[in-house]
């Protein structure tokens, strides 16, 4: 009898300790030796991207890493060489995570050809009523081809005039609120912050200078007529952006603008038009009308860019300006799809398991001359073919007719013509018909192979 009492005094002691050993091990403790709550993931792939989430669905981490992998080939130029060759065009590594069903965070890197660059890094909240709130570094919403993923871009390249014309990434806060038939945005932005390089340049402005950061204040409309049709709608968009100098640029170029663009390319690395460095820089407003329609397999986009250049010391304002048109069809039944909340295109769906094949052709212009500043004028002919594989591979083919007039030389940089004794030359002035047509026009065909996963 004291034997069985002794190995059931036993027994229910080891089941004590088991049990507070099960007990024990549901504690977890973060790096600074706090304990912190536990909740299980699940976790699955969504359309080849890897996803955690929670059953509730609060908290959502995901992934989200890209390729893109290009080759170019240009042909026909009459005056300049041009290199061919291949890049790694984009490189990227992103985490995003929905903390809960209002917050988001969002940390995007960019490694391409063997270059570190901050992306996206930022946070926001959503009010659960169609306001959203970010703060941090991301594209300002100045331009719907711009803030557009490049997973989804209709060409490998955007148009000139968007590059040249239309801001990028910068750090600053906007709200946008997306109502039944419109999408608002207001913001202010500060610098760009891309690599160290600016970062030092912004350092040594405040520390030996002491300069503001300078400021962008943004505003945009975008009326939505048929915004929750699924298969068609359409897009009236009007942006006003009001720009003062930066602190990004070297401390010796504080103070100036400048525009300048890669024709359509990111292989060849000469710049045709680039106003150089224009002085007594006061302030700038851009703004940009955004006509986009969709129907089924059809998406159509247009976008019409304009500059004016405000400067010190009595000197007249300068007017810069550009537009793209575009048109994009999907060959086997697949549909463009348009995000209301973002007021953009996103991927689309293909039509057949195998995937999809889309046609598309772009016209696009811009000019950068006026009054005492020619950076030069350019227009490029796109045709494209892309091929949607059934995951997330996609591939394209682009072949591009590019003209430039005789001021896009580059800074002087750059031939642009003959001069009358038959030599090739810089000068504008000194090409020999002096009404007649210069600058470098030459055609490019690029491939490019994408994953997303």
């Amino acid at each position: 009898m004291r034997t069985l009492l002794l190995l059931g005094v036993l027994f229910f002691s080891l089941n004590n300790a088991f049990a507070q050993e099960v007990k024990d091990t549901a504690v977890r403790l973060d790096q600074y030796g706090k304990v912190v709550k536990r909740v299980p993931l699940g976790v699955e792939a969504r359309n080849g991207i890897l996803v955690f989430e929670s059953a509730n669905q609060d908290y959502k981490l995901w992934f989200d890493f890209r390729l893109n992998i290009d080759a170019q080939v240009a042909f026909g130029e009459s005056f300049n060489e041009i290199g061919d060759g291949a890049s790694l065009r984009r490189a990227r590594l992103a985490v995003k995570a929905d903390i809960s069903k209002n917050w988001y965070g969002e940390l995007d890197l960019s490694f391409n050809n063997a270059k570190l660059e901050l992306k996206d890094a930022y946070v926001s909240y959503d009010f659960q009523n169609g306001l959203v709130a970010s703060l941090g570094n991301f594209k300002q919403r100045f331009s719907m081809s711009r803030t557009e993923s490049s997973r989804y871009v209709k060409f490998m390249e955007r148009s000139m005039a968007i590059n040249a014309l239309s801001p990028n990434r910068s750090i600053g806060l906007d709200m946008t609120y997306e109502g039944k038939r419109f999408f608002a945005v207001g913001g202010i932005f500060f610098q760009e912050i891309e690599d160290a390089e600016k970062a030092v340049f912004i350092e040594d402005n405040n520390k030996d200078f002491g300069r503001d950061q300078g400021t962008d204040l943004l505003a945009k409309l975008v009326i939505q007529p048929f915004g929750d049709n699924k298969k068609q709608g359409l897009h009236l968009g009007y942006t006003v952006l009001y720009r003062t100098p930066k602190t990004e640029v070297a401390p010796g170029e504080y103070g100036f603008a400048r525009y300048s663009n890669r024709s359509l390319s990111n292989i060849n690395r000469k710049k045709f038009l680039d106003t150089d460095l224009i002085a007594d820089f006061d302030h700038s407003v851009n703004t940009n009308i955004e006509l986009a329609a969709y129907h089924k397999g059809l998406n159509v986009v247009s976008e019409i860019l304009s500059n004016r250049t405000f400067r010190k010391n009595n000197k007249d304002a300068l007017d810069f300006g550009g537009f793209y048109v575009q048109a994009a069809y999907l060959l086997f039944g697949g549909n463009q799809v348009y995000n209301k909340a973002e007021a953009e295109f996103t991927q689309p769906n293909r039509g057949k398991s195998w995937g999809d094949i889309e046609i598309a052709l772009r016209y696009d212009y811009i000019t950068l001359n006026d009054k005492d500043v020619l950076g030069g004028s350019g227009e490029g002919i796109t045709a494209g073919i892309n091929f949607y594989t059934a995951k997330n591979v996609k591939f394209m083919l682009n072949y591009s007719i590019i003209n430039h007039d005789r001021y896009a030389s580059g800074k002087g940089k750059i031939f642009v013509g003959r001069d009358i004794t038959g030599e090739l030359t810089k000068d504008p002035k000194k090409v020999a018909n002096a009404t007649g047509n210069g600058g470098e026009d030459y055609s490019q065909l690029g491939v490019r192979c994408e994953i997303a996963f």
